[in-house]
């Protein structure tokens, strides 16, 4: 490549003026490949000029030639295609975009090297180098440059060898000093050789005197060294001097080294002194335990105040010893050891003494609460228990200490807690509820006479008994419903309402009396256990205990021993469980004899039941209390359910006599008695859902009895069956205004209404029979298009006929029709509802309409005619007055 180059330079660009500085060997990309030349070319003659020209082998020869060139101020860009891989294409943006390959990476990246520094020094533009390393650029590698053969041109060969970074223009100073040697010389520019060798002789004139000047110059170097001698002399004193202080400090500084490590070893066996000390004083005074207390712990009294005082302190101090939290290595000291071991045999000891103290105490309660038993065995009240609790509060705190220190006996005190006073509970619950079913059942006795006793699953005698007197007599009952408490002259109404208003209160003053009772020894079991007691939103609440199907409150225990539990509020409810085990069976079992005496006892018990339940769950939702009387209220809420299936059973098992007029129906008269009764009882209670649901089924079920009754009966017409039954019904709803059997009234109003005008068309009938055939005749001819006023010169129509059959229904005859009427009336309706005048009324005003239907036909067929009825519409007024006065 270097002959190639000087070849180049002296056949083609030396000629022209022009230095060679870089040249790549390439070929078109993705043509056949024909080697050529391009190279990087600056004029020798200013302005400068910079040039890219190719240079072509000649196909006639050897020689070179030069074919196309590019001024660089035209390139626009140069691509290297990849700046990071190594390639040997290349791209020269011009008026066109010329793609070449390079024989070697190391050609095309010197190439575009100079291009680059050309582009920097001379053109001062901005030619877009892409795809170029960086570092490439920043090295600004000089262009090789191989020298001309001598011989040739002189001004390629002055320029062939310098670096184009070599070459720097000459400032306005050097131009200024060559321009005055110039003209110092005058054939400087026409003889260069005369010019350079005159500059020879002067530079050599310079060196001569140059070196006369050093030589001038020796003698006072002579000197200049001699005082440096003397200097390093001195200097060698001073380094001997400072050795011999040096040694002397060494010395000194051994012995503070000495001095130093004393002192440390004083200050560090101080610091260790108040480390020890500060230890000891630490373990004495947290692991000391005071004489007193230990006295306390092994000897202290624990039936007095005092001595459970001074035994709940010396617990709490030992408990404060235990519990110190030692330093490192501490329990590793025998003394701490010992002084531990001392303190767990004074806790086992302590724990024994009182868990066996409790334990008596325990049992010594049960002992005395049985003795006051009898004192409450003719009373509906529960022994009180205060005073227990009162004293055992007092070992509250040492509960706590033995909870904290020895659980097991605390645990083993629990259950014997529990074993003990379940037992007592249980005593006490049964002989409580065992009063109040003697009391419940010593006031039926007294109503055995008028057959109020029943069985399970049925209506009670008493309902019977209720039945056969609404049937009697619906005026009677009403008057007992609204004296129920007047005992003069009892009946057998008069005795159940006096039942149920005592089993009302023995029920109510049984809750009242175990509510407290619960609430009572929980709050001491939280206490005294110390049990933390916290609002829960889990547990059962009403709508959850509706909805139960008796699902028994699970126990957590396995043989008496409380398993693992997640909260101490489960604790307290377990435990509660345990305790109070016989009060849901206790409870169950007086709600099947309240339901048992009267099955209508059941809508007292789920009003009282409801409002205790309600009032359980304010104060705790998830407690022993509000869960029992839930699972209870469930069994009260089925027995409330199947009282309101047997009335619906009846209702459709009953029979009605064949001989004798049917009357108020006996379901009818019960659902009034019924409602009565629950109105009384549910005002203002929070289950009032309960005993709507109940209304809306009994109210359709006797609607649908009515209308079988009123179907099957043989004696009674179906409309007056119907008619004072829904009469009956309409009344009853609108004087206790029970809001959600609105729709219930309308109907019965409607049926009543519908049935009575049903009545009194069938009943009446056609009183006038001929003449209303005659009138039937006659509408029929002016349906066929007769106009009216020609239907009288019909020869079956005329006006002799109408005059024949009017004469056939004189006043008399037509008062003793209505007379008969009225006594067949009277026959059919029954006295309790009073609705004979009530139908005679309708009777009256349908026979009425009927007699102006008569005349309007008269008028409007038998114009002028003078024709008219033996009666008037006041006959049939006085008429039907005279036969209602006399009967």
């Amino acid at each position: 490549m270097t002959a190639i180059k000087h070849a180049l330079q002296r056949d083609i660009f030396t000629p022209n003026d022009e230095r060679l500085l870089s040249i790549v060997n390439v070929c078109k990309a993705g043509k056949k490949k024909r080697n050529c030349f391009l190279c990087a070319t600056v004029t020798t003659e200013r302005p400068v000029q910079v040039n890219v020209v190719k240079v072509k082998k000649s196909d006639k020869g050897d020689f070179y030639k030069r074919q196309t060139a590019w001024a660089l101020r035209d390139l626009a860009v140069v691509d290297a295609k990849d700046a990071v891989k190594e390639s040997p294409e290349f791209d020269l943006h011009f008026d066109k975009v010329y793609k070449w390959v390079a024989s070697s990476t190391v050609e095309k990246n010197t190439f575009i090297s100079c291009i680059w520094k050309l582009n920097q020094r001379y053109l001062r533009k901005k030619i877009d180098f892409i795809n170029v390393s960086s570092q490439l650029l920043e090295e600004l590698p000089k262009v090789a440059e191989e020298s001309v053969p001598s011989g040739e041109n002189q001004s390629v060969a002055g320029g062939d060898e310098e670096a184009v970074d070599e070459y720097q223009e000459l400032n306005a100073r050097e131009e200024q000093d060559i321009e005055i040697m110039m003209e110092g010389c005058e054939y400087a520019i026409a003889n260069a050789e005369a010019f350079a060798e005159k500059l020879s002789r002067e530079l050599q004139v310079l060196d001569g005197a140059n070196i006369q000047s050093i030589m001038a110059s020796e003698k006072q170097v002579n000197i200049l060294m001699k005082l440096l001698d003397e200097a390093l002399k001195e200097v060698d004193q001073i380094e001997l001097k400072l050795s011999s202080y040096e040694e002397m400090l060494q010395s000194v500084k051994e012995q503070m080294d000495q001095i130093s490590e004393s002192n440390h070893l004083i200050h560090l066996s101080n610091t260790n002194n108040v480390k020890l000390l500060s230890e000891i004083e630490f373990l004495v005074n947290h692991m000391d335990l005071a004489k007193g207390h230990i006295k306390a712990l092994q000897e202290g009294d624990l039936t007095s105040s005092r001595g459970i005082e001074a035994c709940t302190n010396a617990a709490d101090a030992l408990l404060q010893c235990m519990n110190v939290a030692l330093r490192p290595g501490h329990d590793m000291l025998h003394a701490v050891k010992q002084q531990q071991q001392r303190f767990s045999d004074l806790r086992e000891q302590f724990a024994r003494r009182l868990a066996s103290h409790l334990n008596s105490v325990f049992v010594q309660q049960g002992h005395d609460q049985s003795s006051t038993l009898a004192q409450h065995s003719a009373e509906l009240t529960l022994p009180n228990h205060h005073p227990f609790h009162r004293d055992l509060l007092r070992y509250a705190k040492l509960m706590e200490w033995l909870k904290n220190t020895d659980y097991g006996k605390y645990e083993g005190l629990t259950k014997n807690y529990m074993d003990y006073l379940s037992r007592l509970y249980e005593r006490e619950i049964k002989d409580f509820f065992e009063v109040a079913k003697i009391k419940m059942t010593g006031t039926t006795r007294e109503g055995k006479k008028f057959g109020l006793h029943g069985s399970s699953g049925k209506l009670t005698g008493s309902t019977s008994s209720l039945n056969k007197l609404s049937v009697q007599s619906s005026g009677n009952r009403r008057s007992q419903s609204s004296s129920l408490l007047d005992m003069g002259n009892m009946s057998a109404s008069d005795l159940d309402v006096a039942d149920r208003t005592k089993f009302d209160k023995i029920f109510e003053q049984v809750l009242s009396e175990l509510e407290p009772l619960c609430l009572a020894e929980q709050d001491f079991i939280s206490k005294f256990f110390k049990l933390q007691q916290h609002q829960s939103t889990s547990g059962t609440t009403m709508n959850e205990a509706e909805e139960m199907d008796g699902v028994a409150l699970s126990r957590s225990y396995t043989s008496g021993v409380p398993q693992t539990v997640s909260s101490e509020k489960d604790m307290i409810r377990q435990m509660m469980t345990k305790i109070f085990r016989c009060i849901e069976p206790e409870l169950n079992n007086l709600i099947a004899l309240g339901d048992k005496i009267d099955s209508f006892n059941s809508l007292y018990m789920l009003v009282k039941m409801s409002h205790h339940v309600w009032t359980a769950q304010n104060v705790d939702p998830a407690s022993f209390l509000s869960t029992t009387l839930g699972n209870v209220l469930v069994t009260v809420k089925r027995n409330f359910d199947k009282c309101i299936s047997n009335q619906m059973k009846q209702m459709d098992e009953v029979k009605i006599s064949k001989k004798s007029k049917v009357g108020i129906l006996p379901f009818v008269a019960e659902f009034e008695e019924f409602a009565a009764l629950a109105e009384s009882i549910f005002k203002n209670a929070e289950r009032r859902g309960d005993l709507d649901k109940a209304y809306i089924k009994l109210i359709r079920a006797v609607f649908d009895s009515v209308e079988k009754v009123a179907n099957e009966s043989q004696k009674t017409p179906r409309d007056v069956v119907m008619m004072e039954n829904f009469h009956h019904i309409f009344a009853t709803l609108s004087r206790l205004k029970i809001s959600c059997l609105e729709a219930e009234k309308k109907e019965a109003k409607q049926k009543y209404t519908d049935h009575l005008q049903s009545y009194v068309i069938y009943s009446l009938g056609q009183p006038l029979e001929k003449l209303n055939h005659f009138f039937e005749g006659v509408e029929a001819r002016v349906a066929q298009g007769i106009r009216e006023e020609e239907v009288s010169y019909q020869l079956a129509f005329n006006k002799q006929e109408l005059r024949k059959v009017i004469k056939e229904y004189p006043g008399k005859e037509v008062k003793k029709g209505l007379d008969n009427l009225y006594k067949k009336v009277d026959k059919h309706l029954c006295e309790e509802e009073n609705l004979l005048q009530v139908v005679w009324h309708s009777m009256q005003d349908e026979f009425i309409r009927q007699y102006k239907h008569f005349e309007g036909l008269i008028a409007r067929c038998y114009p002028g005619s003078g024709i008219t009825m033996e009666f008037t519409i006041q006959d049939i007024l006085d008429y039907c007055s005279s036969i209602a006065q006399s009967h």
